[in-house]
């Protein structure tokens, strides 16, 4: 399947196409997204380094490989991620990865004279109970969903180097908060990987199941076991979903507008550096499950485990600022879970 790109938009001054273009966390579902992006739109000069090559977790390896490649663009979108389950488990390795990640890159980006670096956050830097939606003033202003708290405090940390150093040095660091992202490259682990992709492992399992069995279930008969698919908590939470190529032409959009476009929004403290990048659209996690349920095509039943937590209960953003910058959404729900199955089906 080929993943879905944006239309093509003029290449802007602010980055030329062959400038030496940093994209840390290459292979990552954000990074893999940015890598197609970025060669749709004609940049050939990228550095993607593997992680065997680079720890972006080593002060001295990330600080060699600035000095070497001398990179002039920077997109950090390496981090150690996961859904509810991966960040209850290992909070620990999701604190410390992604803070010594992003210190490394962002450090080296200022003494190496970066000419601009996107951050990518998470939704999740918001206030568990913060107003609906969530505009980029609402940082800070409340208590943090506990089960994804210290990867939130990991991201916000982000955001404040960027303004940091944008205040002290006069860089051009920005950033973006995409809500939960899903697309081709995602994970798919059963337990570790975020809500969409989850579902699409289980439902597809599920089926396969019923189709081994080739007994599909009429309208009144009595499912077993292996004729349901059991989804954590109430159903009731509302989630936002961005097709991942979507995201990543969101970043490179930002990435590519002059300076003067972007420093009234982003480059002007106490303004916030960062954007909401979302589609300002959610739907709760029972009608997530069963668009994913049609889509793959599964006739069983869902049986949602009240004993499971839920998360925040609703995580809409505001992307208005996002909006006025130029940039809107193009693939709808249904189009961006279809474009996933295909993608799915393909590699496993």
């Amino acid at each position: 399947m080929t993943p879905h790109i944006s239309p093509l938009t003029p290449n802007k001054s602010a980055m030329p196409q062959g400038a030496r273009i940093f994209v840390a966390g290459s292979r990552g579902l954000v990074g893999s997204a940015l890598v197609r992006q970025l060669a749709s739109r004609g940049y050939t000069n990228l550095l993607l380094p593997e992680i065997d090559e680079l720890d972006l977790t080593s002060q001295q390896a990330v600080a060699d490989f600035f000095q070497r490649e001398k990179p002039e663009y920077v997109f950090l979108a390496a981090a150690k991620v996961g859904g509810i389950h991966a960040n209850n488990t290992y909070p620990a390795e999701f604190i410390y990865l992604n803070l010594a990640i992003q210190n490394n890159v962002i450090h080296q980006s200022y003494l190496h004279g970066v000419k601009r670096l996107l951050f990518l956050g998470s939704s999740c830097i918001y206030p568990q109970m913060a107003p609906q939606p969530m505009k980029e003033e609402y940082l800070l202003t409340g208590l943090l969903e506990p089960t994804n708290e210290p990867y939130a405090i990991a991201k916000i940390a982000g955001i404040k180097m960027c303004e940091s150093y944008n205040r002290q040095y006069g860089t051009k660091f920005i950033a973006v908060m995409p809500t939960n992202l899903y697309g081709p490259g995602d994970n798919l682990h059963p337990e570790n990987s975020h809500v969409l992709p989850a579902l699409i492992r289980r439902f597809h399992e599920a089926k396969m199941k019923q189709e081994a069995k080739r007994k599909p279930l009429s309208p009144h008969s009595s499912p077993d076991a292996d004729d349901t698919v059991v989804i954590w908590g109430t159903g009731t939470p509302r989630r936002e979903l961005l097709y991942v190529d979507d995201m990543a032409s969101g970043c490179l959009h930002l990435m590519e507008l002059d300076e003067e476009q972007i420093a009234p929004e982003l480059l002007s403290y106490p303004k916030p550096c960062f954007v909401n990048l979302g589609t300002g659209e959610d739907v709760t996690i029972r009608e997530l499950a069963e668009t994913v349920q049609a889509v793959i095509g599964y006739q069983g039943k869902l049986l949602f485990d009240t004993t499971k937590p839920d998360g925040t209960p609703r995580k809409l953003q505001d992307v208005s600022r996002m909006h006025n910058l130029g940039w809107r959404h193009v693939v709808n729900l249904e189009q961006g879970i279809r474009k996933s199955y295909e993608w799915f089906v393909a590699n496993y």
